[in-house]
């Protein structure tokens, strides 16, 4: 596949002096921000965005009246908490002119509709990542940022890290040799669904209606509330959409590679057969490209995953093998190789989620897209590649993807799996 094709962009790095420029920022250089979904993630995300001089949180909302509290009560915002709007309802958040940019950090489930909402709305928006819970939502997505025009950064923000860049540059001189295959490998040990308890009534403060959303109606229970909505296919994809999005990224960008020929995703409940969840807690995923072959390799609940590390991208080429995860990379010796490669631990040399809110406010107050380093098309190509993994692990089959029609050949795989239904009265806009 040709270098340049979705996925593969080279993120710019050039903006990580920008808050030593700005100490003092003008009235006209004020960003205010409004945050959804504050209960993990999109605090994190929003209390970065506080550290980019003339950033302003002037409103906040979430389905969980007691995450609002706890947020509220943060010392980071004591001195304005007074002046921050509190809102259920994103949409209401939407209609207050001051804002000018949304950060989204829900259940993935809502992704689509919030940043489709906001963008409808004249916003900028920040998304999470995985930026879509499905084929159909990721591509809707990219359909609605082209007809709005809004400034657009997913959360994957190992794009902003130089160690990384440094990485596929070194990837990308040859000196690795010819390279056969990439491994990405993600053992997550703090990462473990939760055992099995009986439905309950919904706990005070929470508007669960909301929080289901699109999603079909069930009764509320804590094992899928919250952070572990993650382990179940109605709100997101498991480890393979969850941290997939983050290590296959550089895996497609390191081999200029786009779309694989064919997936197979093999796994289960192994680790945890009586918990709850849905999603596998162990998945070995084989994508097939031109030349090479690609291995997703998950565990959940252990931390010793290939090279000793919890999370990598091994290029493996015949001179020597690439290793890189978000402390630092190396290049360790093919001891057959004549061609010595050797590159000792470089570590990381910069804070890759605090230089994303830097990129994208930098992209908003120049006005100029093209500066993000990771825009909507980017992020959607590669959770579509994370959603065929989860696809063939769902279907229990070989699936063969057609970059022509930019579908599944099984039409039936399509049919059944490319865009999620939608319920109680909710539907994705059609762009």
């Amino acid at each position: 596949m040709a270098a340049g094709a979705a996925g593969l962009f080279l993120p710019n790095l050039n903006s990580y002096g920008f808050s030593k420029n700005l100490k003092n920022t003008s009235a006209n250089d004020q960003i205010n921000i409004g945050s959804i979904g504050i209960n993990g993630m999109g605090w994190a995300n929003t209390l970065k965005a506080l550290k980019v001089p003339g950033v302003n949180l002037v409103a906040v909302c979430d389905v969980d009246q007691n995450a609002i509290a706890r947020r509220l009560n943060d010392k980071a915002v004591a001195d304005i908490k007074d002046k921050i709007k509190i809102y259920s309802d994103y949409r209401k958040m939407l209609e207050q002119d001051d804002i000018d940019v949304v950060y989204i950090g829900t259940p993935d489930h809502w992704h689509a509709l919030m940043m489709i909402d906001a963008a409808a709305a004249g916003k900028h928006i920040y998304v999470e990542k995985p930026i879509g819970n499905s084929i159909g939502e990721c591509e809707a997505m990219v359909a609605a940022q082209k007809k709005y025009g809004s400034i657009i950064q997913v959360g994957q923000w190992q794009r902003s890290s130089t160690h990384f860049q440094e990485a596929m540059s070194f990837v990308h001189s040859g000196k690795l040799g010819p390279i056969r295959t990439v491994k990405v490998s993600c053992y997550q040990g703090w990462m473990r669904p939760q055992p099995i308890v009986a439905d309950s009534a919904v706990p005070d403060g929470i508007d669960y209606k909301a929080w289901l959303g699109p999603a079909p109606n069930k009764p509320f229970n804590a094992s899928r509330f919250h952070f572990h909505f993650r382990w179940f296919w109605d709100y997101a994809g498991g480890l393979m959409t969850d941290w997939g999005v983050h290590l296959l990224d550089y895996a497609l960008i390191g081999m200029k590679a786009t779309v694989p020929k064919t997936i197979v995703g093999l796994g289960g409940q192994f680790a945890y057969p009586d918990y709850s969840q849905e999603t596998p807690d162990t998945l070995t995923t084989l994508y097939e490209f031109d030349g090479f072959n690609l291995v997703w390799d998950s565990a959940m609940g252990i931390d010793n995953g290939s090279y000793g590390r919890n999370h990598c991208i091994a290029f493996i080429g015949n001179n020597a093998t690439l290793v890189v995860d978000r402390s630092g990379w190396e290049v360790i010796e093919e001891k057959r190789s004549e061609n010595k490669v050797i590159v000792p631990l470089q570590k990381k040399s910069n804070n890759g989620h605090q230089q994303h809110q830097f990129n994208f406010m930098q992209a908003i107050r120049e006005n100029k897209p093209e500066l993000l380093n990771c825009n909507v098309e980017e992020a959607a190509h590669v959770a579509k590649v994370a959603q065929m993994g989860n696809i063939s692990f769902r279907a229990n089959q070989k699936l063969s993807w057609s970059a022509k029609i930019n579908q599944f050949e099984n039409s039936g795989i399509n049919e059944k799996y490319f865009t999620k239904e939608y319920h109680n009265g909710y539907q994705l806009p059609k762009i």
